[in-house]
């Protein structure tokens, strides 16, 4: 029985962009043990992976200096697991040490010319290139892709895009019903999903614009509009409420599994480059992305028929939490219209709900 360890410890976007490897590794070898080393902050998502793709859940808390977490127990723990690979799709220095400590008798990560911090080449046995993952040399390669071609690495050859599988188990949840019921809608009526919030304030369209589009949606589209929120986005979340003129209302809190079954409800979801976008798309729910600092070919949603409107072509401040050019903000130049249309146009093809 081979022995595997990923290495993804966060955050939530891409943890979901990494679910595609670890069901190609499962459909490949069904009797592999496949541990999954994730930080505490996330874990949530990996409870809702069923255990036929994940054996074990590693859970890692830097901050504990002792207990099952800490990360003397979690190191001890990977060691005596005798793993025969351990695969570091974070291209971390943090991530590529704890997979060399692993003991693993391979580790493998990305090429140095991929990684986020390329030091933590030094710490692997072997180096994969995503650039051979497909798309056109030199082009830019999905951050889906990029981890799937780590299966290279033991033979597997990464699926397509639309082979890619998202094995998540979505229980059931009030929040939709309760949606509905805010929203003054009955069972059945459609609604979009509106998620204004993003851990980069870099990108984060502003809220005047999200509730004036929320006005246009309901008078051009015909719905109402759900405003997801998260903690300490409630302030934001309520400003777009107030300022839709009855257009769209605050969705009740969430945990991450009322988020998915929320967004899987859903029309459309239109959002920033953040979590809750990725396990929308991950649901099939149709998307419509605002990008500015972040690429969407990259990063984006991967069905075909999704829309992003992006400005990264003209950003100043590429992979930047905060704008340093206040004055030529990217997203300021994303009007209200334009995002409409991306809607409209995302509304008139037809969804995509994949099995997940």
């Amino acid at each position: 029985m081979m022995r595997v360890l990923l290495v993804r410890l966060g955050a939530l976007g891409d943890l979901v962009h990494a679910l595609p490897f670890a069901a190609a590794l499962r459909a490949a070898h069904p009797d592999a043990r496949i541990d999954w080393l994730v930080d505490v902050r996330y874990r949530a998502l990996l409870d809702l992976v069923p255990t036929s793709i994940v054996t074990e859940r590693l859970v890692l808390d830097t901050r504990a200096m002792s207990g099952p977490t800490s990360p003397v127990a979690v190191i001890r723990r990977l060691r005596l697991a005798s793993y025969d690979i351990a695969f570091d799709a974070q291209g971390l220095i943090k991530s590529a040490v704890l997979a060399r400590l692993s003991g693993a008798t391979r580790v493998v990560g990305f090429a140095k010319s991929a990684l986020r911090e390329p030091a933590a080449g030094m710490f692997y046995t072997e180096s994969i290139d995503p650039a051979t993952a497909g798309g056109e040399p030199g082009g830019v390669v999905h951050v889906v892709a990029k981890t799937l071609s780590l299966l290279r690495a033991i033979g597997i050859e990464p699926p397509a895009p639309e082979a890619w599988r998202f094995p998540l188990e979505i229980a059931p949840s009030p929040v939709p019903a309760c949606t509905r019921e805010v929203l003054g809608i009955d069972s059945e009526a459609p609604f979009a999903l509106i998620n204004p919030g993003a851990a980069w304030p870099n990108k984060r369209w502003p809220p005047d614009r999200f509730a004036a589009l929320a006005r246009d949606v309901q008078t051009r589209c015909g719905m109402k509009s759900a405003v997801l929120w998260g903690p300490g986005e409630e302030t934001m979340a309520a400003q777009i409420a107030r300022a839709s003129a009855g257009a769209a209302e605050m969705a009740p809190a969430t945990t991450l599994t009322d988020a998915i079954a929320l967004a899987r409800e859903a029309r459309v979801v239109v959002s920033g480059d953040t979590g809750p976008t990725h396990l929308a798309a991950a649901v099939g729910t149709p998307i419509v992305g605002i990008y500015g600092p972040t690429d969407p070919a990259r990063n984006g949603p991967w069905h075909p028929g999704d829309v992003c409107v992006s400005r990264f072509g003209v950003c100043a401040c590429h992979h930047q939490r905060q704008c340093r050019q206040p004055e030529r903000w990217c997203l300021a130049g994303i009007e209200v219209d334009e995002v409409l249309q991306a809607v409209q146009q995302r509304l008139a093809s037809q969804p995509a709900r994949p099995d997940v």
